[in-house]
């Protein structure tokens, strides 16, 4: 099968993105595989673009098939107005659904980097400064922003609670006590656990660079006491306004950067102080700015890189 695709990257944070919204078509997980595998292609995440699921509005419009969908909608993704023409324009402005898949060839409910990047891309191609997208059941905005290549993106709002996380057994999220091991075998307990779309631990330490997060973050992606794996991030606190991060990604392994274990790691470190926030996380290749708003909803910024077009067969 001859393939037609992007490659992207936010920060290192690297993709290959297939376009369906035309032509759909099946990828068996070991295709998916392939595809991220960097002996072949080789991404941290491949993402396919959908249609979205409610392209059917712009032709049929049903004031109770509105209503009835607007109804099944969670708080983060109702409009404030119910008036139905509001609904129906919100619903039909959705520009693409997406889907997400590790490189192990498992799914991911969020990818806050690749969204930027798909965005920037269907911006693009519309000359748009505005892109939605529905991805696993929530409606998430895009910007692009002065900067060509400088994008938004809302991520909705944090989940704290143990079984949001979701965690095998009861735990205080603030602090989990989890025992790392740094490279002198001296213990520390800690990590804090956030779910933004996908679960997330992050340990605050005063040295990253101390600790192998090769030999902890499969440790603890694969434990027991998270049943749907999860992201690993160590972190530092410069100052009140910028940590360094090192992160492990569920089914993707280290990784140069990771829109949402940024996001994970300003709401840890604001959790006291959430609403209004603002907190830049830094990677090896730059920056993401994190702002949390009145509302709690998380906004993420930051650069993505130009896009290659890209051929193989598989």
């Amino acid at each position: 099968m001859d393939i037609k695709a992007f490659k992207m990257d936010g920060l290192g944070n690297d993709f290959v993105i297939i376009d369906q919204r035309y032509k759909e078509f099946d990828l068996t997980n070991n295709q998916i595989k392939k595809i991220c595998d960097r002996d072949f292609i080789g991404c941290d995440q491949l993402i396919v673009i959908k249609k979205s699921p409610f392209d059917y509005l712009k032709e049929e419009f049903d004031p109770d098939i509105l209503t009835e969908i607007h109804s099944k909608l969670d708080d983060d993704n109702k409009i404030k107005s119910d008036n139905i023409k509001n609904i129906h324009e919100y619903l039909t402005n959705i520009n693409a659904s997406l889907k997400f898949y590790n490189s192990d060839g498992s799914t991911s409910g969020a990818c806050g980097n690749g969204t930027r990047c798909v965005a920037y891309l269907l911006g693009s191609e519309n000359n748009k400064d505005k892109i939605t997208f529905w991805i696993d059941g929530k409606i998430v905005p895009s910007e692009i922003l002065d900067d060509k290549n400088y994008i938004g993106t809302t991520l909705g709002t944090p989940k704290t609670k143990w079984y949001e996380i979701p965690l095998s057994k009861e735990f205080d999220t603030s602090n989990l006590k989890y025992k790392i091991l740094d490279k002198n075998n001296n213990e520390y307990f800690g990590g804090v656990a956030i779910n933004v779309g996908n679960p997330h631990v992050i340990f605050f330490l005063e040295n990253i660079d101390n600790f192998n997060l090769e030999k902890i973050g499969p440790k603890i992606e694969n434990d027991k006491l998270f049943p749907e794996k999860c992201n690993v991030t160590l972190a530092k606190k410069i100052n009140d306004k910028l940590i360094k991060v090192k992160v492990w990604e569920r089914g993707a392994g280290l990784t140069k950067a990771c829109g949402t274990a940024a996001c994970a790691t300003a709401v840890a470190a604001n959790l006291d102080h959430l609403r209004n926030s603002s907190t830049n996380i830094e990677f090896s290749l730059g920056k993401l700015t994190i702002e949390i708003d009145e509302d709690n909803k998380i906004h993420m910024f930051g650069p993505v890189s130009d896009i290659k077009e890209i051929n193989f067969k598989i």
